[in-house]
């Protein structure tokens, strides 16, 4: 039996509630495998585009993406590596700082919590006890300053995971506008083009679509924005490729 789609009134029962507020402090790796794959694709069929737009042969365009594919691929995956463990090393530190301070000057610290919820339009009693309770714990209280003070997220993305997600998509949907030229599809120059056009547009166009479901956007307008978006790298790269064969230079 087909199950009905959830309404309003189910998203707001205590279980859905829980499992999603458990789910937003959990980080999502699928953010790092779409900008991986989207810089991957654009950057592979970029190199078959301006190869093609220089006359320069099959072979030639393989080796020039294959290289570029595994270089840009580890430069953008150590980029996201370095990223993600310098956002963790900022959270770190500024936890120890806190501890410090709440270590040092506890009244002080308990004020900071004290007005930090007054903004929020507590008072009386009931301030108290929130103060109170935070203040209690030791590891809550410097939770608290963290997220409410200093507005930092505390469950930050581990480091290799994103790195490794970057790199994966990125080669494995950039070796898309490479694979007419790997299997030899044809013999035919433009042939290959056209065939390695056509299966970036797909590819495009279904990474697009993943980034779209992970923004809450549109299918459609985001895969078709994306697909957009590696047209027009593609055509630079094939009118450079076509400017330079042009001037002697391919």
């Amino acid at each position: 039996m087909p199950q009905r789609p959830a309404t309003l009134p189910d998203e707001h029962t205590p279980a859905a509630i829980h499992r999603r507020l458990r789910a937003a402090t959990q980080h999502s790796y699928l953010r790092d495998f779409v900008l991986g794959a989207m810089d991957g694709t654009v950057t592979t069929f970029a190199v078959v585009a301006g190869a093609a737009g220089a006359g320069l042969s099959s072979g030639v365009a393989i080796v020039l993406g294959m290289a570029n594919l595994l270089a840009d691929g580890f430069s953008m995956a150590a980029g996201n590596y370095m990223s993600a463990k310098t956002d963790r090393q900022l959270v770190e530190r500024a936890r120890r700082i806190e501890e410090m301070h709440v270590d040092r000057i506890p009244e002080g610290e308990r004020e900071e919590v004290r007005q930090i919820f007054a903004a929020k339009g507590f008072d009386g009693t009931v301030l108290d006890e929130i103060v109170t309770v935070i203040t209690t714990d030791r590891r809550r209280w410097v939770d608290t300053m963290l997220t409410e003070e200093l507005g930092m997220r505390l469950d930050t993305p581990s480091a290799l995971r994103a790195a490794a997600s970057t790199f994966v998509a990125f080669v494995l949907i950039g070796l898309v506008p490479l694979v007419p030229l790997l299997f030899g599809l044809s013999h035919d120059p433009w042939t290959l083009f056209r065939l390695s056009a056509a299966a970036t547009g797909v590819a495009f166009l279904l990474v697009g679509i993943a980034r779209g479901a992970v923004l809450g956007e549109s299918l459609l307008h985001s895969g078709l924005e994306t697909l957009l978006i590696g047209g027009v790298a593609a055509a630079l790269s094939y009118a450079v490729g076509s400017a330079l064969a042009g001037m002697g230079v391919a």
